[in-house]
């Protein structure tokens, strides 16, 4: 049996790779160009692309491609070979510094929401240093970010990396303030949690809903789903286990470490864990998961779907997104250590992450969501749209007392515990998961579980990093006007004192799917953006510019050109989920309807006798009236919005469209019920869910 770790890392050009194909001291200056020690000079940048060409094609390689993230949610490439010709006419392979360090790409049909004209096209490619690049196929790819000619942010990896640097200047300023003078930088670091769904290729094809828009847009409820919670964590089907260990397989040889799988709670559902790396890295291998997945489904006549919610009325598929701090000496900043309560330099970065949180609530909101997120979020799996924050009992009960005094008392007998007799005592998490929490401490991290599953998590990462650098800073601000060590950390819970005091509201240890919470956080004055497009807004307040300018992140030009394409992601989203069911509805229910009226039909023209058939026949008739009446509204609705502006057609969509697309839903999936299996067009729930 083949030993994992024989293939593991195969297909990455890592540091180990690094080492062994760069001469040493080029192999330094790139350490200390990703360290940011010194920038990486020609001389530099020439041999280490000649070290990767030599890998690359000794392993196959043909091609290469600078692999970015443009708003799209998605991962772009364009391959370029390695042959040049030579003034003499010579073919030869040549990959330069020049070519590694930066690319030219046509930007004109990516997102840019006005930060270019028609006219300028040109789009550059950047090396991302510090992410390894790797095999797939026959290409080298380089992962990197994008910009406009005249230097804005066109993609979503760019921003993250900024936003990153301005969090370790802050959290290395504080832990400086704080006596530890040893920490050079602080890193981000991220572990995602990614769920999905399979379903088979041939129910998949059926189904115009799930091909273009990603979710069904008409099904009957069935059953038995996942009420009976029989396959959360149960045994994984034979043809998934397959399919689980070929992605693995893929997975490991781009390094990637994916460490967990297991059945989720819907039937069809499942979810893989990749461990924790830095930021931008966590996002680079989190889209590799994703493209992974649905390339290795299709080979097992599956497709993976990744859509918030391709299911009505079963859970949803979030990307829980773990966050911690970790300095270059390995000292993690939300570890509370065995004393919390003593422990001024977890107590002052928490308090950080609290105000942070509650500043920026509502950017937080946007950042996690596509228009799919909105059918996920409150409901039984996934957190309400309303940002609130668990901390766990322990840290709760020190943030209590923290309200009213600085003289701070752990009960050291709640810590321990042991399940059985059997078992010496061990230490207990200092917080539980609450699932009903959109943002909750788990013992040394944050998990924040709003972000939908199909998202590129990128942006959600530059918030939270941007938003923790901008509390930093003003707390930096305040310790280091303080001489010795002593008098800073007494500060230091002084200021934490002021911040739990003036933020204490986020705080909520309840259950976060309960009617009463809405009515308790509106009388807190939480933010309740129910809709994707009502948080769109967030990217313009002042606070939200302000903090992206302050953090050298994103200048207004860039939020609101962000702005501009959410909202332009919502029209073509929900355009395109209008147009399909109105196709689905003409092309393939109603005439199937039909043909279950004829059944009930004698060839006299006269309704079969008995009360089932002439009951029957009604209710279909009746059922189609109601849907043509509203898929013609629907028609005119869709189409009268092509001429209008952005604005208009957002508001349409949003107050008209959108509740059209729920309201038909209603009569379609009932006029599934009345007809007979052989003539009802699509693929049903029993079909998609229990036939992987």
């Amino acid at each position: 049996m083949t030993n994992i770790m024989d293939n593991f890392g195969i297909k990455l050009f890592s540091s180990e790779k690094m080492r062994k194909y760069m001469p040493r001291p080029v192999f330094l200056k790139w350490e200390r160009s990703v360290s940011q020690e010194e920038p990486m000079d020609r001389e530099t940048a020439d041999a280490i692309a000649h070290a990767m060409k030599v890998w690359a094609m000794e392993n196959g390689a043909t091609h290469y491609s600078h692999w970015f993230h443009p708003m799209t949610g998605s991962s772009a490439e364009k391959h370029d070979a390695f042959i040049e010709v030579t003034p003499s006419g010579e073919t030869i392979t040549r990959f330069s510094g020049k070519n590694l360090i930066k690319g030219e790409t046509d930007g004109s049909s990516f997102p840019n929401g006005g930060l270019r004209q028609t006219f300028e096209a040109r789009g550059y490619t950047y090396w991302d240093v510090t992410s390894p690049a790797f095999l797939r196929g026959h290409v080298l790819f380089i992962p990197s970010i994008f910009i406009a000619y005249h230097g804005e942010s066109l993609d979503e990896k760019a921003p993250l990396i900024k936003a990153m640097d301005a969090l370790s200047e802050q959290a290395t300023r504080v832990v400086h303030a704080l006596g530890d003078k040893s920490v050079t930088s602080v890193r981000a670091m991220v572990g995602l949690e990614q769920e999905y769904f399979l379903v088979n290729s041939e129910t998949f094809q059926a189904r115009d809903d799930l091909k273009f828009t990603g979710r069904t847009l008409l099904g009957h409820e069935i059953p038995k789903d996942q009420e009976h919670v029989g396959h959360y964590f149960g045994a994984i089907p034979a043809k998934v286990i397959d399919y689980m260990e070929a992605v693995n397989e893929e997975l490991w040889k781009l390094g990637i470490h994916a460490k967990v799988e297991h059945n989720e709670v819907s039937p069809a559902q499942f979810e893989i864990v990749v461990i924790y790396a830095e930021a931008n890295i966590a996002i680079d291998q989190n889209m590799l998961v994703m493209e992974t997945l649905e390339r290795v489904a299709l080979k097992h006549n599956m497709n993976a779907l990744l859509h918030e919610k391709p299911f009505a009325k079963v859970n949803g598929s979030g990307k829980h997104n773990n966050f911690s701090l970790v300095t270059d000496t390995g000292l993690n900043l939300f570890d509370p250590g065995d004393r919390p309560h003593e422990n001024v330099r977890f107590l002052i970065f928490v308090s950080a992450m609290i105000r942070a949180v509650d500043t920026h609530a509502e950017l937080l909101r946007f950042a996690a969501s596509t228009p799919g997120n909105d059918y996920r979020l409150g409901a039984s799996e996934a957190p309400p749209a309303i940002i609130s924050m668990f901390v766990g009992q322990t840290l709760e009960s020190i943030l209590n007392q923290l309200m009213q005094t600085k003289e701070l008392t752990l009960n050291k007998d709640d810590q321990y515990f042991s399940p059985l007799a059997s078992l010496s005592a061990t230490r207990k998490d200092s917080a539980d998961r609450n699932r009903t929490s959109p943002f909750a401490f788990t013992g040394n991290k944050f998990e924040f579980r709003m972000p939908g599953s199909a998202i590129c998590s990128a942006f959600v990462n530059t918030v939270l990093c941007a938003i923790l650098a901008e509390s930093l800073e003003s707390i930096a601000d305040e310790l280091e006007q303080y001489k010795y060590v002593q008098e800073s950390r007494e500060r230091a819970l002084e200021v934490c004192q002021q911040i739990v005091q003036a933020h204490h509201r986020i705080l909520f240890s309840g259950d976060g799917y309960h009617e009463s919470w809405i009515e308790e956080a509106s009388h807190r004055g939480l933010a309740n953006l129910t809709t994707y497009l009502e948080s769109t807004h967030s990217l313009l307040l002042d606070k939200s510019q302000n903090m992206f300018e302050k953090t050298r992140v994103l200048n207004r030009r860039e939020l609101e050109a962000r702005y501009e394409i959410a909202r332009h992601r919502y029209v073509e989203d929900v355009r395109t989920e209008a147009l399909t069911l109105i196709q689905m509805i003409n092309r393939q229910l109603l005439p199937a309807a039909m043909k279950q009226v004829q059944a009930f039909m004698l060839p006299n023209g006269t309704i079969l006798p008995g009360h089932y058939a002439a009951t029957r026949h009604a209710q279909i008739i009746n059922l189609s009236d109601r849907i043509v009446e509203k898929i013609q509204a629907m028609e005119r609705l869709v189409q009268g919005v092509v001429n209008k502006d952005l604005d208009a057609q957002c508001l349409v969509l949003d107050r008209e469209v959108v509740k059209l697309l729920a309201s038909i839903r209603v009569d379609a999936d009932q006029l599934e019920t009345y007809m007979d299996a052989s003539l009802y067009p699509f693929p049903t729930y029993s079909d998609l869910l229990f036939h992987v």
